[in-house]
């Protein structure tokens, strides 16, 4: 059931607003501006109904508040107001407000923008989710990895905890396309993909397809040992889901793992640890495939095994 949040002083209003909409909603009161803004950072809300005449905080400074943090732009917003002025409709509408109800309530012109917002925000999160994710994996895709790397990027800075990036390399997928076609290759792909996400699946790992058979993820908060591990029980993970590969090569289908963990500041450079995980995984494709290469926040490097000869093949 949708999450409405309705935020208005008057008791009275907001229970005869509830009581038009609570048999197709799921109804949260909140009878302050600050009571209301603590409540929609907590809740997953489909639609705000904001009254814009109250004590303390009004609804117009309530919403420019939302409209200002990312993680409540996006909620719709309709301003209860008994005020009919043009100049009210258009502060409002400047400020990002979706739509005007006015008091005395109209129980169907309610329900009718209520509906007609609620199927609007829908639409534009499931716009949005296709825009962001993978369509072969279901994964993130390279353009909500970029948004989301710059979010945990700022939080590591102002937490002050460490942050890791890794890249992942399907080992000598070149030769298992042209061994077995790209269809094949594409439930590697995909089979990789979902082994990834499954090891990956705190709220602090974020993993996303980087591009072909590479894919890249954030974690935030360990050490760079524990991610070190961490990423050798992954890619052992991969190794035993025992897809067969070109006997030339590899008896099964292996991932190859660079990556580095910084405590970082304000003068820290994301490309510069980016492009440092990608050496790392260089590396580790270079000295024998089918290992972790890591570097710590000393950028020490640690190797899984002993580096061996360049064999020659991505």
């Amino acid at each position: 059931m949708e999450k409405i949040l309705i935020v208005d002083d008057s008791l009275v209003q907001a229970s005869r607003l509830k009581s038009i909409l609570e048999d197709e909603y799921e109804i949260t009161i909140a009878q302050t501006a600050t009571d209301g803004l603590c409540l929609v950072r907590q809740g997953d809300y489909s639609l705000i109904l904001l009254d814009v005449v109250m004590p303390g905080m009004d609804g117009f400074t309530l919403l420019k508040k939302l409209q200002e943090e990312i993680i409540t732009r996006s909620i719709p917003v309709i301003l209860i107001t008994s005020l009919s002025d043009v100049q009210n409709e258009y502060q409002g509408l400047i400020l990002g407000a979706v739509d005007y109800i006015a008091k005395p309530f109209n129980p169907l012109i309610v329900k009718a923008r209520v509906n007609t917002h609620i199927k609007l925000y829908n639409y534009r999160r499931q716009v949005e989710h296709q825009s962001k994710t993978d369509q072969l994996t279901g994964i993130a895709n390279r353009r909500q990895y970029d948004h989301y790397s710059s979010i945990r990027w700022s939080e590591a800075i102002r937490l002050k905890v460490p942050f890791t990036i890794c890249m992942f390399d399907i080992d000598n997928f070149k030769v298992y396309n042209d061994t077995f076609g790209h269809p094949a290759g594409d439930k590697v792909i995909v089979a990789v993909a979902q082994t990834l996400a499954g090891a990956l699946k705190r709220n602090t790992d974020f993993v996303a397809r980087y591009g072909g058979e590479e894919f890249v993820a954030c974690l935030l908060g360990d050490s760079s040992d524990k991610a070190f591990e961490h990423m050798k029980k992954i890619r052992k993970s991969i190794e035993a889901l025992c897809i067969g590969h070109n006997p030339s090569v590899s008896q099964w289908v292996t991932i190859s793992i660079g990556g580095v963990t910084v405590i970082p500041n304000a003068d820290s450079s994301y490309d510069f640890y980016l492009k440092t995980a990608d050496a790392m995984l260089y590396d580790a494709k270079k000295h024998g495939r089918n290992m972790v290469v890591w570097a710590d926040e000393k950028l020490k490097q640690l190797w899984e095994r002993e580096p061996v000869q360049e064999r020659g093949r991505r």
